[in-house]
């Protein structure tokens, strides 16, 4: 077994994967103080469209009480970019914020635990 060429292969995709920023890393899951801080934030950020119980009041924004717990990367991308009729946010929120707005939504308002999730590089995550 040749480790030389082993370690050359590695070497190559750690710097291909670390250069086209599809890297992901894990962490642990959602705290109850990460609920709480993404609640704060929700009723700061996103009550007066999503609603108070994160359903849907009648306008044309999502029904986050729906929203499919096992897609946090499409959460993460819809509230850094926006989505629709929905604003940008990813100036107004750090990526361990958003993590935090997760948390809260993904536990249904703190009624379940928070989903896992899988992030991209840079932000707090867990894969399912």
């Amino acid at each position: 077994m040749d480790f030389r060429a082993d370690a050359k292969v590695s070497a190559r995709l750690f710097f291909r994967v670390l250069a086209t920023g599809s890297a992901l890393h894990f962490a642990a899951p959602a705290s109850a103080d990460d609920i709480k801080k993404g609640a704060a934030l929700y009723r700061q950020m996103c009550k007066h469209c999503h609603g108070p119980e994160m359903v849907n009041p009648g306008t044309s924004s999502f029904d986050l009480s729906k929203f499919p717990r096992d897609q946090f990367d499409r959460f993460h991308r819809s509230v850094r970019k926006g989505r629709r009729s929905m604003p940008a946010m990813g100036d107004l929120l750090k990526p361990f914020e958003i993590d935090q707005l997760w948390a809260y939504v993904s536990s249904r308002g703190g009624k379940v635990e928070p989903a896992k999730k899988k992030s991209p590089r840079g932000t707090r995550a867990q894969r399912n």
